[in-house]
């Protein structure tokens, strides 16, 4: 989330994969993409090196043409995440039936206690399938004939009734069993189309662009959207690689659609547009449009673009009202300092026009760190903030990867569960 527009905004967090759609059924035959965790959306994290996060993750681009028994593989995965119950679940029947024999040999054997036996297909239901909870009717009425028997009461009517009512449980159970995977199966095709949707929109982090080592971090405050209102783009261009990252005020559908809307327009506008400056003059309309058709008059994005040639060991930067970049090297930390215009959507405040790009030394052997609020706002148990400079500072190793997978591990050390939208870039040259 944005702070005002006198305020710079700071955050940190993983980048998504592109996932492919899922499969109709369980047809081998079509891709999951890069496959489904536990807590979808929870965060992604891209670049050079393996993620760590606990999302989806991917070192490589994935998609629909995979092997198809691979996909088939996948989605076999998925499924059995979504259908996965606890151990003290799946022991209930054997239990049960333990119990039941216990009872049956604790008591005379005139008195059957098979009626206990009754409930296990319907329990048995809430684990395995449908075709487990009928095998699992099938053995309880063999069982309950077979303690009747022993009881001399084999075809007394009352026998006859848990007879018949063991078979209904089992009918109910086989039917609930279904529904169960119905539901595991829209579960994991949801997940499926949010994580693609949301590679759509933040697609991977390359691990090099034009001249540039990258990699990046996203992280959703809210990880059943997948999307939140944090944003980032990396587009090689003919004017060079160019990079944003930004944050929308406020949260919800409405900030990930302003996202979407200004990740398009960027895409678009940076291979069309020669100066920097007007690239994010651009971006600035475009929000300012977004506002005037919702009716948001408070509307504005806090972003920093970035423009970087092949070759070359500076970079152009236009700062819009978010926190400085830092330049990250082992043992130090340094801020970049450049002029700060107001936010995208609200350049039509500017008391004069806006500052020109700044040009930024990037020697060898430095990192430049772009980040959103949702690293710097992270707080502990104490109500303290994330330090990000002092904690930056304590790394041997700085390259693009290093950065981002200490910060991925770093801020839910401190801060455990994330409130806020978390999106980190660093890029370093190649």
């Amino acid at each position: 989330m944005a702070a005002s527009p006198a305020t710079a905004v700071r955050s940190a967090g993983p980048i998504p994969r592109p996932a492919a759609a899922p499969p109709p059924e369980n047809a081998a035959g079509h891709g999951l993409g890069s496959g489904i965790e536990d807590g979808a959306g929870s965060g992604i994290r891209n670049g050079a090196g393996s993620g760590a996060g606990n999302g989806v993750e991917d070192s490589g681009g994935s998609g629909g043409g995979s092997d198809p028994r691979q996909a088939g593989a996948r989605w076999e995965a998925a499924m059995a995440r979504a259908l996965r119950v606890p151990v003290w679940v799946r022991l209930l029947p054997v239990l049960l039936l333990v119990a039941d024999l216990v009872l049956e040999w604790s008591i005379p054997s005139s008195v059957a206690a098979g009626f206990l036996l009754t409930v296990i297909p319907v329990v048995v239901a809430s684990s395995g399938g449908s075709g487990l909870v009928a095998g699992s009717a099938v053995v309880t009425v063999a069982l309950q004939a077979l303690l009747a028997l022993r009881a001399g009461h084999l075809t007394e009517q009352h026998h006859l009734w848990t007879y018949l009512a063991t078979v209904l449980a089992g009918a109910i159970g086989a039917g609930l069993a279904a529904q169960r995977r119905r539901q595991a199966r829209d579960l994991v095709r949801m997940q499926v189309v949010t994580d693609t949707l949301q590679h759509a929109v933040l697609r991977p982090v390359p691990a090099r662009a034009g001249g540039l080592r990258t990699a990046g971090l996203y992280h959703p405050a809210q990880a059943d959207v997948g999307i939140g209102g944090d944003l980032y783009e990396v587009c090689e261009t003919r004017y060079g690689t160019r990079i944003l990252l930004g944050d929308v005020r406020g949260k919800g559908l409405d900030a990930v659609r302003t996202a979407a809307d200004v990740i398009g327009a960027f895409r678009v506008a940076a291979h069309e547009t020669a100066e920097l400056g007007e690239l994010a003059d651009q971006l600035d309309r475009q929000v300012g449009r977004d506002a005037e058709q919702g009716g948001d008059r408070e509307l504005f994005v806090t972003a920093v673009l970035l423009q970087h040639r092949p070759g070359s060991a500076e970079i152009d930067l236009v700062n819009r009202g978010h926190l400085a970049p830092l330049l990250v090297a082992p043992g130090s930390v340094g801020t970049v300092r450049c002029a700060e215009d107001l936010p995208l959507g609200l350049g039509h405040l500017a008391a004069g026009p806006p500052e020109p790009p700044a040009t930024v030394p990037l020697p060898p052997g430095r990192t430049l760190l772009l980040h959103t609020d949702g690293v710097t706002e992270a707080r502990d148990r104490t109500g303290a903030f994330y330090p990000l400079a002092a904690r930056l500072a304590t790394l041997p190793a700085t390259d693009p990867d290093a950065v981002v997978a200490f910060l991925d591990r770093d801020v839910r050390r401190h801060a455990g569960s994330l409130t806020d939208d978390v999106a980190v870039l660093a890029l370093t040259p190649a």
